[in-house]
């Protein structure tokens, strides 16, 4: 098997390779190159010592990475190329980072020490492909597995844990059994990984096509991650309207929402809320009442409980506690919830509505007509500049005041005259809106 590597690359494992020592592209580039995916970085692992390598590239610009672990950077064309010495991991005492490292001459060494048998592949054009542990294998068959024992390799580093289940959901693989089995043993370990990591991961996650798989399959695990998530699980929901319990539900909406951060975790969330505002009704359905309002709650607590950035906490919260939106059944029903959505929040809206709707029974998840009907309304609106907003009235504060109007009385007026617009009472210009008051 010949990898294609590039130049500048393999221009350095030639450098290496013609001073005496061993060097090889290694882990995630290799297993996508024989998948034939894109390539993100190209790493490199060599027999050569750190100080080694500073010596060998001298003329270039070296940053040590992690030098103490063995990496150092080298920069070419203004990209940083990660190089790490063979290595053996000592003791991980807080289930994330060994406490010391010794350096090794011995490639299979190194390997041993990864974490899944797809990510311990080494390749260089003198070797060829390096595959001590099954990797190519696993990769045929669509399998995760462990280098070793899973619970040995689990241990020593929690966040594999997120990484397996991460590396299933986005390369469509399944995890093999007892490496499945220690994830469901180990799960806790997560509570020791820093939440930016652990938020980095289940992004990505939840990004995969396989995600609705991972999310049905380990429910445990992200109940560790978020334990809101823990009284969704098989908790029922009665109705003719429902098909799934809570936690099936929003996992069908995970999988059928288009492919965005934002949409993907606002479904994650979205029916959160639907546990702790639960009652029957008097024909024994559920209901939900306010479930979106509490959700929105939830859901910036979480974000905010996992480190997001403030404007993916805002934007996820605001459109959790708006994903009740239904198609408004009139134009100017629509424009009155326009007075505080966006023409984007309510496209968004629709998007979400339609998985959510997606994931009841048959005959409730068509909304094809009401989506049509708003989405022409809105062009509409849009194209013409109808006024749905107090911006957008041809009439302000100074006016009302120089009629005699006060304080609170002031927006209580203009609320009243942008309704009236928007209901077709009035026209929008400034005379018309003047002797409508008057």
């Amino acid at each position: 098997m010949r990898i294609e590597i590039p130049e500048k690359i393999n221009n350095i494992i030639n450098i290496y390779e013609q001073n005496g020592f061993e060097a090889y592209c290694v882990g995630g580039s290799i297993r996508d190159s024989v998948m034939g995916i894109e390539i993100g970085d190209w790493d490199i692992t060599t027999s050569a010592l750190p100080q080694e390598t500073k010596e060998l590239f001298k003329d270039e610009k070296i940053i040590e990475t992690g030098i103490k672990h063995g990496t150092v950077s080298i920069i070419k064309d203004h990209e940083a190329i990660e190089v790490t010495t063979f290595r053996i991991d000592g003791e991980y005492s807080d289930n994330r980072h060994p406490e010391q490292v010794s350096f090794t001459r011995n490639l299979s060494e190194d390997l041993k020490r990864r974490d899944f048998t797809v990510n311990a592949l080494a390749y260089s054009h003198r070797t060829g492909l390096v595959d001590l542990y099954g990797g190519l294998s696993d990769i045929e068959e669509k399998i995760i597995r462990t280098v070793g024992n899973a619970e040995d390799r689990f241990n020593e580093d929690g966040l594999r844990i997120m990484r397996a289940l991460r590396f299933a959901a986005t390369l469509g693989f399944t995890i093999e059994e007892e490496t499945k089995k220690a994830i469901h043993k180990q799960k806790d370990l997560l509570k020791n990984i820093s939440v930016e990591r652990i938020s980095v991961e289940l992004t990505k996650l939840l990004m995969g096509n396989n995600a609705f798989n991972i999310l049905m399959d380990f429910p445990d695990v992200f109940s560790v991650l978020i334990p809101e998530i823990e009284p969704c699980i098989n908790f029922k929901q009665h109705g003719k309207k429902h098909a799934y319990d809570v936690w099936a539900h929003i996992c069908h909406t995970v999988d059928t929402i288009p492919n965005d951060k934002i949409l993907r975790i606002t479904m994650l969330l979205h029916d959160l809320g639907k546990v702790p505002t639960h009652k029957l009704n008097e024909n024994g359905d559920s209901t939900f009442k306010n479930h979106a309002t509490v959700g929105g709650e939830m859901a910036k607590e979480i974000l905010t409980r996992l480190r997001f950035d403030k404007k993916t906490i805002n934007r996820v919260s605001f459109l959790v506690s708006h994903h009740d939106f239904e198609p408004p059944e009139t134009k100017i029903e629509l424009k009155k919830k326009m007075k505080v959505l966006t023409p984007e929040d309510i496209r968004t809206l629709l998007i979400i509505k339609k998985s959510d709707r997606g994931a009841l029974s048959e005959s409730y998840r068509d909304i094809s007509k009401g989506t049509e009907r708003v989405l022409m309304w809105l062009k509409e609106i849009e194209e013409n500049n109808e006024c749905v907003t107090i911006g957008q009235l041809k009439i302000n504060g100074n006016d009302l005041i120089k009629l005699g109007f006060r304080n609170d009385e002031i927006g209580k007026k203009i609320d009243f005259l942008l309704d009236c617009v928007i209901e077709e009472k009035v026209p929008n210009t400034k005379q018309a809106l003047l002797s409508f008051l008057s």
